[in-house]
């Protein structure tokens, strides 16, 4: 059984993923196993993944029909036998100690969840150069050479996840800030497998992060907040989520405020239904209303309204927690005619 199990998702990356393999074929901690889920991929990624598994055995090739990053990454988790679970998204990759550090301190403070954060120089970069028709394929991170002490990395560790969890944008000179576990992407955590083991993605949704991350929350766990950038983010100037309609992403945003609801009515006690709808739902509920406005014929708009009235109907629009929200909710209601309570 290794230490650390990495969970990468395979479609249409064969540009990206050699990038990818070997960002984890370089991790200075050797105890791990890559779980790499072929979910169908038509181009020349089967070919990779097997030229890596033929050099390693510690690639763990799995290969499915295309049933979309949830199930790729719930078939990942099925076959999964080490202590901890990395999930690595196939276009991105990781600096070469994030493995070394991340379990040097989930075994130093018996954490369930050790959080780091990525690269906010990186990303930026490539963007700019996107917009600047400029080669954004073999811009190498600076901090991707730059070597760190795990025994001497600055963390904060906690039991309370919902004091530190939140989607929202902080102030930068903020001091609490670096603390802050911000945003639900799974790609920035290290996770026990006994966590997360019964907690599966949505399968076809976009942004399952939100609703798993919520699932996982409720669990309580220990948590080892290390604001180090460990993880290299790569825009996917074509990818699902930027050519995705409008409707679509409004559509999976709402089954995920749903799930997440229902199993908070049902599983949280008063302090986390407040932590988490103050500091979670209400900014998603924020995001799916905005879509509104890219809909431009009438059938789309009909479907958008019937989701906000499923959501109103259920309760899980009571009771916004601040300014912002309660205004949201008057326009909601607007949208859907009915009367505000």
């Amino acid at each position: 059984m290794p230490a650390i199990s990495v969970i990468i998702p395979i479609y249409n990356v064969e540009k990206y993923l050699r990038r990818c393999l070997d960002s984890v074929l370089n991790q200075t901690f050797s105890d791990w196993q890559a779980i790499c889920v072929n979910d169908g991929s038509p181009d020349n990624s089967a070919a990779i993944l097997d030229e890596y598994a033929a050099r390693d055995s510690r690639f763990k090739i799995i290969t499915k029909k295309n049933g979309g990053l949830s199930d790729a990454r719930n078939a990942g988790m099925q076959v999964a036998d080490g202590d901890f679970i990395l999930f690595l998204d196939s276009d991105d990759f990781i600096h070469p100690q994030t493995m070394e550090i991340a379990y040097f301190l989930a075994m130093r403070d018996g954490a369930d969840i050790v959080s780091f954060t990525y690269d906010r120089i990186y990303r930026p970069q490539l963007m700019v150069r996107h917009v600047l028709k400029m080669d954004t394929d073999n811009v190498v991170p600076w901090r991707a050479h730059k070597k760190y002490n795990p025994a001497a990395v600055k963390t904060l560790v906690t039991d309370d996840i919902y004091a530190y969890a939140t989607e929202r944008a902080h102030n930068a000179f903020n001091p609490k800030r670096k603390w802050l576990v911000k945003h639900c992407q799974v790609w920035k955590n290290l996770y026990r497998r006994e966590l997360i083991a019964d907690t599966p993605f949505i399968k076809g949704i976009l942004f399952e992060d939100f609703p798993w991350w919520s699932a996982v929350m409720l669990k309580n766990p220990r948590v080892t907040i290390a604001p180090l950038p460990l993880y290299f983010y790569v825009t996917n100037f074509g990818g699902i989520v930027l050519s995705a309609k409008q409707l679509r992403i409004l559509h999976s945003l709402c089954d995920g405020i749903a799930d997440a609801f229902v199993r908070y009515q049902k599983n949280a006690n008063e302090y986390q239904m407040r932590q988490w709808s103050k500091n979670f739902k209400w900014y998603f509920i924020k995001w799916a209303f905005r879509k509104i406005k890219y809909l431009d014929n009438r059938a789309d708009l009909d479907a958008a309204r019937a989701r906000f009235v499923e959501l109103e109907k259920m309760g899980a629009l009571d009771m916004p927690p601040c300014r912002w929200a309660r205004k949201l909710r008057c326009k909601i209601c607007r949208f859907i005619k009915i009367c505000d309570k």
